[in-house]
């Protein structure tokens, strides 16, 4: 019997051993595949032309194309301090509505979006500036965590999840943009809304639920646990190394055919992504804005000198009414379940301001006192919906406190899983320092410069016009002694007549007292002699 069998295992071990080797060439097929197509891209990515299309990064041209990467603070950016500068005829039509969105719109100054930079194969590359801000990895992936859970949270006061999929689509405004059109949250609020209700429902069906932990981020009685969502198809496609794809033009809203087959290889293959991940920092390299959202206060200080003190000396008062009367001033930005109050009072505000900034009044200086007391606006408003938001998911909350409760392997986790964004976060963060110094270098050097051109409008006076200004001066000051000489003696002689007058007063005084005193005494002395001696 065993040499019977013998011959069958041989043959089974055979067969075996050719399976391994057929799928580890398939293996080396695709990760030669693979290799090629980022290779490719890389390579066409790469020109002169693609990374370097202006000579002077920090010249503002005739478009700011504000690449926006989600949850890094650019919404602040976005009503803070480009609405302030920019009218919103100036604006690129429904800029973050990817389906909207028209490059040919004459006289579009200001194009902020969520889209990746492959959307710079639509604008004229020679007359574009583009701006970005990046932040670090971990803070970014709880900050889109927390969001996507904050506003999916806002439909659970619909019965249903039907009921909630329905109303969305009825209560969208004609010119509003909802958060739902704008990506990646048309991704990941419906993701995490079924996810909620789903909880929710859950829960009616166990009746009773007690919750034991109180770490909003691994509640899952109430919504999907932190490092769950971590680990789902839809962080890995649109969270995971977000920032870096969107950089180089690589996320699945790309206008690029070969963005999903690249993306994948890298998702993949680890070792391929440094070629993404030098595309990327290039691009960094030829923005004329990077900041941190980290650094905010130094971030707005330098973007107020490098990108507004341009757009502000571009400022023509004679464009004031003719801008601000464009049909497209309608269009709004809006977050599902804004409040209609706030968004009115901001809009009045932002108006204002626009006033003052094309009126030629604003300097840096001011944009950055608008910019503060705009964010603390911004950050109030931000504030109260979150918290209206979480009241539904109770007693879920995140606040900066509660990320202390986030374990440190599931922040291993994020380090790892956003290996290019840690990367990419740490050669920002040198750009940033070298832009910052340069920048303080040419403040000091401005400064400088005023004072020595002050010296030099004095030194270059003609003799004439100089010996004419000293003559005024001394006029003037031979002027203000004769006053103060004039006065003294007034002063002076008031003095004396004072005197004088006091001594009569006194004199007239006794010879009244002495008069009184004799008529008392009973003397025999005639009235008449008293009266006339």
């Amino acid at each position: 019997m065993q040499m019977n069998h013998h011959p069958i295992s041989k043959l089974a071990l055979v067969w075996l051993t050719l399976l391994c080797s057929v799928i580890v060439s398939f293996a080396e097929l695709e990760f030669g595949h693979c290799e090629r197509v980022v290779k490719e891209w890389a390579d066409t990515s790469s020109s002169p032309r693609e990374e370097h299309p202006n000579k002077d990064k920090r010249s503002l041209q005739d478009l700011l194309f504000f690449l926006h990467v989600p949850r890094t603070g650019g919404r602040t950016y976005f009503h803070c301090f480009l609405r302030k500068l920019y009218d919103n005829a100036e604006e690129c039509p429904r800029s973050y509505d990817k389906l909207h969105f028209d490059p040919r719109k004459q006289k579009c100054k200001l194009l902020a979006t969520h889209d990746d930079y492959s959307l710079m194969s639509m604008l004229p590359r020679e007359r574009t500036s583009v701006m970005t801000i990046v932040r670090d990895p971990v803070a970014r992936v709880l900050s889109t965590y927390e969001f996507s859970v904050e506003v999916a949270a806002r439909f659970l006061v619909h019965p249903n999840l039907t009921s909630a999929t329905m109303m969305s689509g009825r209560i969208r405004k004609k010119n509003v943009i909802s958060t739902l059109d704008i990506w990646p949250w048309k991704y990941l609020v419906p993701w995490m809304r079924e996810d909620l209700f789903a909880r929710r429902d859950a829960r009616k069906l166990k009746g009773v639920v007690i919750i034991e932990d109180d770490n909003p981020y691994d509640m899952e009685e109430m919504l999907m646990p932190l490092h769950t969502y971590l680990d789902t198809p839809t962080a890995h496609d649109i969270i995971h190394n977000g920032a870096t794809f969107q950089i180089a033009g690589l996320t699945n809203n790309s206008r690029l055919s070969e963005a999903h087959e690249v993306r994948h290889c890298v998702q993949k293959y680890k070792n391929l992504g440094e070629p993404v991940l030098q595309v990327a920092k290039r691009r960094l390299d030829s923005m004329m804005y990077v900041g941190l959202t980290e650094e905010h206060r130094e971030s707005a200080s330098l973007f107020a000198n490098v990108v507004g003190s341009q757009v502000l000396s571009q400022v023509v008062t004679s464009n004031i009414t003719s801008k601000t009367t464009k049909s497209e001033a309608s269009v709004k930005v809006s977050e599902s379940g804004s409040d209609k109050s706030e968004i009115q009072n901001s809009t009045s505000e932002v108006a204002s301001n626009k006033i003052e900034a094309k009126s030629g009044n604003m300097t840096v200086k001011t944009l950055m006192e608008v910019y503060e007391g705009c964010i603390t606006h911004l950050r109030k408003s931000q504030g109260t919906r979150r918290v209206n938001s979480l009241k539904r998911i109770s007693p879920a909350n995140f606040t900066r406190g509660t990320r202390t409760r986030v374990p440190n392997e599931v922040i291993e986790q994020i380090k790892s899983l956003n290996n290019l964004d840690v990367e990419l976060y740490k050669y920002a963060k040198e750009i940033f320092v070298k832009e910052h110094e340069l920048v303080s270098k040419k403040m000091v050097s401005t400064s400088k410069r005023s004072i020595v051109d002050l010296q030099n409008v004095f030194g270059e006076m003609e003799a004439e016009k100089m010996w004419k200004l000293v003559s005024v001066a001394l006029m003037l000051l031979l002027l203000f002694l004769l006053f103060l000489f004039v006065n003294a003696r007034r002063r002076i002689t008031s003095k004396v007549k004072m005197k004088k007058m006091k001594s009569k007063k006194i004199v007239c005084e006794s010879d009244s007292l002495q008069l009184i005193n004799i008529v008392k005494k009973g003397n025999n002395i005639p009235l008449i002699s008293l009266v006339h001696p």
